[in-house]
């Protein structure tokens, strides 16, 4: 396991903050010297902060440069030596304690936003106790194996993924999944790395190696995002990395001509303002900054976006397509009834069901093993996405799956009863013939209405997609105030009903099982469920939530689409910047000393501005105990742009 991050350093124990600080009071002492006349003293303070401020910045532009890599701290070493050799010391020594600061202010932004990343991981406990056949044992965290039996007493944090295997609690998950309502939990229940123990004691068997949990891997899908850039951070960098060398010629242009055609020491230094003027600092900066915080901010909420692309996608989405099962629904599925054909038990058509069940990621696997007695041996087991199930169990061929897959036959009045109440039906059948109908339901969460509605009143569409009967689905999307939706889908017709959408706008799929990995890779943002959701999902999915509750998806929407318009705003500010500082260079209007002023002032707003995003949070006040489930009816009308 990772270990746990230290504190972030103070800043005035941060060398990367105290060298310009202390450039900044040589310069200021300097100035003062200076204005008093107090010579050469004021010159050697002066040169003294030029020295401590370019020591930030300036070796590591000329190594860049004989790696022959040209950046922003190319040109601000190129204007300070500038200004120093046409004796403008103190000018050259501003320019650079802005810069530096400037520079500190933002390494320590990021730095911020990645300690606030990785902090998630001080929610693992340093030790965990192990049951073991001497007895109880404590060991450190990281070497807990899978299958290891833990023992976690009242307000102890769980070390790393697991199955309940004995007793009875609630776990408090809000700092994993920003689900406030502490979680009832049994045998059989799964609970998360870093979840804090109720008032019950719990036996639980690991299901991930300590330094293999969930949290790690949120950590390490969210840090790997900032390498993956967005399509505001890929035009940041279009524009400023040809900027610096388009900024080198022209200033160069500036003072040859002025060399040609006027006073050499007036446009030599003015070339030098243009230099300073017309640096992408702030433009260089206006994206990451601002997408490292808001996705370390959404990961402390539940939600993993696993790169700036998909950030920057998510606040522009104006579609989002729900899964049914295990979305919408609780995911706890239940066998409420079974019809068989004369002749056959009831038992061993669950039975035959569970023996082929048993080797199913698909949600409604878990209710037909939890209702059937000891699963039948099977052989050549084989899963169909979207269909079913097929094998070989006593010998004999045996498939269990959709009626539309497996032909219900003699059962087919009984199975359109059953779906008509809104109950899934899968269909058993044995060498090649039925012998029995499984009715399976699923309720919809309780907060699913709740958040439909919050995503009409964001202006989002919602449509649901399934692989279920048109009966269930439309009593379920009934109840949850959707009337778009398409029923009895293959994933690869999932998928294909994505791709529509998303010449219409900007599209998303919210899905956790191996049926949605197809969708979910078509749409423009793939939203896995995390916390019950396939690896398939999970790694299919631009983001992921480590929680369950709906009400997430309006408020991670919103999240996004606050960090898009900080970012939008950051760049234009920077463009802005350079816009109107560059003629006032050329015509002469600004001095070195007022264009480096303005020029680093505008990267600290940039910077502070993108700290903003980082504010995001989410509120899920509880569900009333009557939850009234909204009717409202959608659009089926997909909207233009």
């Amino acid at each position: 396991m990772q270990e746990a991050p230290e504190g972030l350093t103070p800043w005035w124990m941060d060398r990367n903050v105290l060298v310009p600080v202390a450039a900044g009071f040589l310069l200021s002492i300097g100035y003062g010297l200076d204005w008093a006349g107090i010579k050469p003293v004021d010159t050697v303070l002066l040169a003294l902060s030029l020295g401590a401020a370019g020591s930030t910045f300036i070796p590591g532009a000329v190594r860049r440069l004989l790696h022959g890599r040209l950046g922003v701290g190319l040109l601000m070493t190129i204007a300070a030596v500038g200004a120093v050799l046409l004796g403008h010391v103190g000018e050259a020594a501003a320019l650079a304690f802005l810069f530096s600061i400037a520079e500190a202010l933002e390494d320590r932004a990021l730095d911020s936003a990645r300690h606030g990343l990785r902090s998630l991981l001080s929610l693992v406990p340093e030790t965990a106790t192990i049951s073991r056949s001497s007895g109880l044992v404590v060991i450190p965290a990281r070497e807990i194996r899978v299958l290891d039996l833990l023992v976690v007493r009242p307000g102890d944090r769980v070390a790393t993924d697991a199955v309940v295997t004995s007793g009875r609690s609630s776990l408090d998950t809000s700092a994993i999944t920003g689900e406030s309502i502490p979680v009832q939990v049994g045998p059989g229940d799964a609970v998360p790395a870093g979840a804090i123990n109720g008032t019950g004691s719990l036996q639980l068997e690991a299901s991930a190696d300590g330094c293999e949990n969930s949290l790690t891997m949120i950590v390490r899908l969210v840090e790997n995002a900032q390498a993956r850039k967005g399509e505001r951070a890929r035009m940041a960098d279009r524009v400023a990395r040809p900027l610096v060398p388009v900024v080198l010629v022209m200033s160069a242009l500036v003072a040859l001509l002025g060399v040609l055609f006027g006073d050499p020491g007036t446009w030599i230094e003015r070339a030098l303002v243009v230099l300073v003027a017309a640096s992408p600092c702030a433009l260089a900066i206006a994206v990451p900054v601002t997408v490292i915080s808001a996705i370390g901010a959404a990961s402390r909420f539940g939600v993993v976006i696993k790169s700036g692309e998909a950030f920057e996608q998510l606040g522009a989405v104006k579609m989002v397509a729900f899964d049914k099962t295990g979305t919408l629904t609780r995911n706890n599925p239940q066998v409420v009834a079974v019809e068989t054909v004369s002749g056959t038990d009831r038992d061993r058509v669950l039975a035959l069901a569970a023996a082929l069940e048993l080797h199913s990621t698909h949600p409604l696997a878990k209710a037909i093993l939890a209702a059937a007695p000891v699963p039948l041996p099977a052989d050549d087991v084989s899963e169909v996405p979207g269909q079913g199930v097929c094998g070989t169990v006593d010998g004999g061929a045996a498939r269990i799956g959709s009626p539309r897959w497996v032909a219900p036959g003699s059962l087919a009045a009984v199975c359109a009863r059953l779906e008509f109440e809104g109950i899934t039906v899968v269909v058993v059948e044995i060498d090649g013939a039925p012998a029995g109908l499984i009715g399976i339901r699923d309720e919809l969460k309780p907060e699913a209405a709740a958040a439909i509605a919050e995503l009409r009143d964001r202006g989002v569409s919602t449509m649901m997609l399934t692989g279920d009967n048109d009966r269930t689905a439309r009593a379920l999307a009934d109840q949850a105030g959707i009337r778009d939706y398409l029923a009895e889908q293959l994933p690869a017709e999932k998928a294909a009903v994505i791709e529509a959408w998303r010449k219409r706008c900007r599209t998303a799929m919210i899905g956790d099982g191996v049926n949605d990995a197809p969708a979910l890779a078509a749409a423009d943002v793939g939203i896995a469920m995390g916390a019950t959701g396939s690896a398939a999902a999970i790694e299919t999915a631009d983001i992921a939530f480590t929680g369950t509750d709906l009400r997430l998806i309006p408020q991670a929407l919103a999240h996004a689409r606050r960090g898009r318009a900080i970012m939008t705003a950051n760049i234009v500010l920077a463009l802005a910047i350079i816009i109107v500082l560059l003629p006032l260079a050329l015509l002469g209007v600004l001095g070195l000393a007022g264009v480096v002023l303005v020029h680093e002032l505008a990267e600290v707003a940039v910077i502070l501005n993108g700290l903003r995003a980082a504010q995001g949070r989410a509120i899920l006040p509880p569900l009333p105990a009557q939850h009234e489930l909204s009717q409202t009816a959608f659009s089926s009308v997909p909207p233009e742009g």
